[in-house]
C-alpha cells in the first residue's frame, strides 16, 4: 500500500469520498466509499440542492433533497476522511478520529435543523448549514481529543 501524506489524504477526501484510498492503493475500499458516496447522494439529491445553495435558492434546495437518504452522507463524509487520514500515517496519532466523529455527528445535527434555520427571513438550506456545524464538531472533537490523551498517560 503507498502512503499518502495526510494533507493529500485530506484534500482528496474532501473532494471526493474514496479518491484518497484509490491513491493509496487501497482499491476494494475506495471503490467502496465512492459507490456509497454515489448512491447516497444521487437518491438525496444532494448535487441539484448543492447547486441551487450556490445559485441562492436555498429555500428550493430544501424541497429539492431527500432528508432520509442526505442524512447518511455526514457519516459516510467523515469516516471515508478520516479513514484516509488514519492510512497516512505509519503509527496513526492517538484518538485521532475524535474531531472527525464529532464532525460527523454535529453536521448530521445541522442537517436536521436545517429545515427550520432561518437567517435575515432567508433559509440557509441543507448545505450550508450543516457545513457551519462541521466547525464546533472538528473544534469539540479536538478538545475531547486533547482531554482523552492527557487522561491517558
Amino acid at each position: 500500500m503507498k502512503k499518502v501524506a495526510p494533507l493529500e489524504a485530506i484534500l482528496w477526501s474532501i473532494a471526493l469520498p474514496g479518491f484518497a484510498q484509490l491513491l493509496a492503493g487501497s482499491y476494494i475500499k475506495g471503490i467502496l466509499f465512492i459507490f456509497l458516496e454515489f448512491i447516497i447522494n444521487v437518491n438525496s439529491r444532494f448535487n441539484e440542492a448543492i447547486m441551487l445553495s450556490f445559485l441562492g435558492k436555498t429555500a428550493e434546495a430544501g424541497e429539492t433533497v431527500d432528508y432520509g437518504w442526505l442524512m447518511f452522507y455526514p457519516c459516510l463524509y467523515f469516516f471515508a476522511m478520516w479513514d484516509a487520514y488514519k492510512t497516512s500515517w505509519s503509527n496513526p496519532p492517538k484518538h485521532s478520529y475524535l474531531p472527525f466523529a464529532f464532525a460527523a455527528y454535529f453536521v448530521t445535527l445541522g442537517l436536521m435543523v436545517s429545515p427550520a434555520a432561518v437567517f435575515w427571513h432567508k433559509p440557509v438550506g441543507p448545505v450550508f448549514f450543516p457545513m457551519m456545524f462541521a466547525i464546533p464538531g472538528l473544534l469539540i472533537g479536538g478538545v475531547i481529543r486533547k482531554i482523552v490523551q492527557k487522561k491517558s498517560r
